[in-house]
């Protein structure tokens, strides 16, 4: 008898133990929730006063890419014609 009354005490102790793990984790997650949704409440504001930002950045971006492929199509067009040229000249000689 006096064994299992030693085990059943050392379980209660170490079924204590875990509770107070538990109560100390649960205290943490609802300090973490209570301050957390205020500090992502305001990285959303933060971010939502990017987006217009960031949008016309990606329209001057976009205009950007376009004038530079169209430059790139002028300049290869004047490379062939100035090898026309230079292969017309080369005939001549």
């Amino acid at each position: 008898i006096r064994k299992v009354v030693t085990m059943l005490q050392k379980m209660q102790k170490k079924v204590e133990a875990e509770g107070e793990k538990e109560e100390e984790l649960y205290d943490k997650f609802m300090c973490y929730c209570k301050t957390g949704s205020g500090d992502l409440s305001v990285s959303i504001s933060a971010a939502q006063l990017k987006v217009p930002a960031v949008g016309s950045d990606i329209e001057a971006s976009e205009g950007k890419l376009a004038k530079n492929k169209e430059d790139l199509k002028q300049a290869q067009t004047d490379r062939s014609a100035a090898k026309d040229a230079m292969k017309e000249a080369t005939a001549i000689r």
